[in-house]
């Protein structure tokens, strides 16, 4: 539940850059990214910890996941998205709703900010990947060789 919350946040925060004009007046680049750094907040990273701290519990209560090749792929891929999540996503959608007030008493160009879009973006969708890899090892549950251990 928690990873398919994460997707939902992810796939709204790409909504957002995809509306998002190209040359957006600062005022309207600071809304934009005051109104992601609460989906980040409130949906993101909850779900974020959710994910991770299930999944590791998941893996640490059943015996029979111990030496499953497919739960290592899914714990690895789960630390991946929870790194490039907190270090790529939430820690600058954050900072940045921040520095909004500041931005716009500084007077700052707005293609300094929409610069950082593409970046975002980028980001989003290879982790929006990881997360669906992530679900589908989790349901599908596929047969690989079992760890010696």
């Amino acid at each position: 539940m928690g990873a398919i919350g994460m997707t939902g946040a992810m796939a709204c925060l790409l909504v957002v850059l995809i509306v998002v004009p190209d040359r957006p007046s600062l005022a309207g680049q600071v809304a934009v990214t005051g109104a992601m750094g609460q989906i980040a907040t409130w949906v993101f990273e909850p779900s974020l910890a959710l994910t991770l701290v299930a999944g590791l519990l998941g893996i640490a209560v059943t015996p029979g996941y111990h030496d499953a090749g497919w739960v290592w792929i899914k714990a690895a891929t789960g630390i991946l998205v929870f790194e490039a999540g907190l270090v790529d996503v939430l820690g600058p959608l954050q900072a940045a709703a921040k520095s909004g007030a500041k931005a716009i008493a500084a007077n700052l160009d707005p293609t300094t900010a929409a610069r950082a879009v593409v970046a975002e973006r980028n980001t989003l969708w290879i982790l929006m990947g990881l997360a669906v890899v992530n679900v589908a090892l989790g349901v599908w549950r596929p047969r690989l060789p079992r760890l010696p251990l």
